[in-house]
């Protein structure tokens, strides 16, 4: 581990001082994969590893096809089990088994262990414990068969201590009676909305005289426990109430695979502990909520400590954005919270410019330069008015970067190996897809969502974000159809021609009556799969709305942009709402069904609910920028109403005239 470094004292809201280290928890990455499925800690011994070793499993390092197909992992952790089952039974074999020199047990041999008290050695964590002292057993020589069985007075509310009799084994008489030592081990999982998260054991050892009784213990537990890796792996069926498991090993993270906890440590000076403090505490929850429902913890422990801990740009960035959340929600006003914010800003502009010129990791600056993108989309509010570099100018950057590492083909090709979608080809893609509505341009890598649409692929998106990848590949067709209406590429019945055919690939994706449901099991937990459904629903209503906008000559107060702006109202009753809601992941949806609703549409009455359930919350980030642009597009074309004009007003001209350069997604 190294040092924490030393810098000057700074001044900032909370102090300064010297320098500190935070440490959280991260995964081995390096362990062998039996292990890994076995959630055990390996020793990394090479060619075999101790555990796998002793109980005669095959050590692979170099990743096994099984690993990566949930099905031939189920098969894989059966067939361990059924491994260390024989080997245990083996090893009881030998024991029994065990004799003297000339095959049967010498006199001096001690009594067999015949009824021993459970110990540590039978639960979860194997630890050498004294075994608990035996009864006389009928295999010994020594043993008299034709005395009457003992049978010793137990009452549970008298103390029961007594010394154990060794009349029949004379060998043992000159030594002092020896205590049984019992353990007794103790676990404890805390679940946070039926969802497993700290786990907990203790052992106790006490020493006792009282001779064990053949049938007063506890039934002993299985030798290998798979109770933990059934909670972990059974997620999915905790979450959904029968729904089909989830997988937790779906992205291809830029960090590696996921792996097992372990200490990692973020380097900062103290003046800017309290801001990494405020980000992991307070906007790391913000950041990927649809990817904790479906893979708790992995944001945090796969995605965004690794980089806090190895990227030195990426964790100045992180530290802005927590200045930034902490300014706005705090109220905090003064030279000192803009200086923190300008002066991570600046940091991290430095180093990425420094990286380029360098032409060097660029895993990493692309890392940084998606924080700077898509981080902002969750903390601040829409009149902070410190100087910045616009978002798309950023992304310029990252798609540069992207076509560097040739992500892309990654992506294309990916699917047909078998292969987990690079994590950050995939926040990518959702900011590309959506950011080009922003600008009213076609997506950058429209080609590859293409492809990927042709050929019924996944990218990711909807483990990622919530909308099916299906739906998030026609927006981005929609997006291309808008950049070639706006350069006036195409006349009005061409136009109209593409407009039906993105129409009729939508009613494709359509789900069977009754897919809509509320997100809850039976314990009141979120279903990962059902809330996507429902996300998948509100995004395809919405781009519904986008695409009948196109038509030459619509007007919002047309029956079937009625109907539809009626019906995404109507959906958002299944999405939860509220601070632990996922509104804020329906910006784009929110806004596009928004801006084309009339004063008396419901929608307009149910958003207005949704926001009070937000409270200070909804004027924050994108939902807060997305509020207020609302607002001054409804003033605009509830004005022109009421003066008797029909002309729309369009969200974007209404961005354009206040100088907002917001990324809504």
């Amino acid at each position: 581990m190294v040092a924490p470094k030393s810098s000057p004292p700074k001044a900032d809201a909370t102090g300064a001082g010297n320098s500190a280290t935070t440490k959280m928890h991260r995964r081995s990455r390096s362990g062998c994969f039996t292990c890994r499925l076995r959630r055990k800690k390996c020793d990394e011994g090479k060619p075999y590893c101790k555990a796998c070793k002793h109980l005669g499993l095959k050590c692979e390092y170099k990743r096994p096809l099984w690993w990566s197909n949930n099905e031939q992992r189920k098969n894989q952790k059966e067939a361990i089990k059924n491994i260390i089952k024989r080997t245990k039974i083996s090893e009881k074999t030998k024991e029994c088994g065990t004799t003297g020199p000339t095959g049967i047990s010498g006199p001096d041999s001690p009594p067999s262990l015949s009824h021993s008290l459970p110990t540590s050695a039978t639960y979860s964590d194997v630890t050498a414990r004294t075994r608990a002292a035996s009864e006389d057993s009928q295999y010994s020589l020594d043993y008299e068969f034709n005395q009457p069985p003992i049978h010793v007075p137990f009452d549970p509310y008298q103390p029961q201590v007594f010394t154990p009799h060794f009349d029949s084994h004379s060998h043992y008489q000159t030594y002092p009676p020896t205590p049984y030592e019992v353990d007794i081990k103790t676990e404890s999982q805390m679940y946070v909305n039926d969802v497993p998260t700290r786990r907990d054991s203790s052992t106790s050892t006490f020493s006792t005289f009282h001779p064990p009784h053949a049938h007063s213990h506890l039934p002993p537990l299985p030798e290998e426990p798979w109770s933990q890796d059934d909670i972990y792996e059974g997620q999915g069926d905790l979450f959904s109430g029968g729904e089909e498991g989830l997988d937790f090993n779906f992205f291809d993270f830029s960090h590696g695979p996921p792996h097992e906890s372990q200490p990692a440590v973020i380097q900062v000076d103290d003046c800017d502990r309290p801001l990494l403090d405020h980000f992991i505490g307070n906007v790391l929850r913000l950041i990927f909520p649809i990817l904790e429902v479906n893979q708790h913890g992995s944001a945090r422990s796969e995605v965004i400590l690794p980089a806090l801990e190895s990227n030195k740009c990426y964790l100045h960035c992180c530290l802005s954005i927590a200045a930034i959340h902490l300014k706005s929600t705090q109220k905090i006003q003064g030279e000192q919270i803009d200086s923190d914010i300008m002066r991570h800003r600046y940091a991290t502009i430095s180093e990425l410019c420094e990286a380029l010129n360098r032409d060097t990791d660029h895993l990493q600056i692309l890392e940084a330069t998606l924080g700077m993108i898509f981080f902002q989309c969750s903390v601040g509010g829409p009149d902070d008015s410190l100087p910045d570099i616009p978002w798309h100018q950023h992304f310029q950057a990252a798609s540069s970067l992207v076509k560097k590492l040739e992500l892309p083909h990654a992506m294309i090709h990916g699917n047909s190996a078998q292969l987990h979608p690079p994590f950050n080809m995939t926040l990518i893609s959702w900011i590309d897809i959506l950011g080009a509505t922003m600008l009213g341009r076609a997506p950058q890598f429209a080609d590859t969502y293409r492809d990927k649409h042709f050929s019924s692929s996944t990218s990711g998106l909807c483990e990622l974000m919530g909308c099916e990848d299906r739906m998030m590949y026609l927006i981005s067709e929609i997006a291309c159809l808008e950049a070639l209406k706006l350069g006036n590429v195409l006349d009005d019945p061409q136009l109209c021609e593409h407009i039906t055919l993105l129409g009729q690939q939508m009613d494709l994706t359509e789900p069977p009556q009754g897919a809509v449901a509320l997100p809850y099991s039976t314990t009141g937990a979120i279903r990962p799969k059902q809330l996507s459904r429902n996300m998948t629903a509100i995004f395809r209503v919405a781009a519904r709305i986008w695409l009948c906008s196109l038509v030459p000559g619509f007007s919002r107060y047309d029956q079937s942009m009625l109907s539809l702006t009626s019906r995404l109202a109507e959906l958002l009753e299944f999405i939860p709402a509220g601070l632990d809601g996922f509104d804020r992941s329906l910006v784009w949806p929110l806004l596009i069904g928004g801006a084309q609703s009339t004063p008396s549409s419901c929608f307009r009455r149910v958003f207005a609910d949704r926001v009070q359930y937000l409270g200070e919350q909804a004027e924050y980030g994108s939902f807060g920028r997305m509020k207020r642009l609302l607002q001054e597009v409804w003033l605009q074309s509830d004005g022109e109403a009421h003066a008797g004009e029909s002309q729309n007003v369009h969200w974007r001209d209404v961005m354009r005239q206040k100088g907002w350069d917001f990324l809504l997604i």
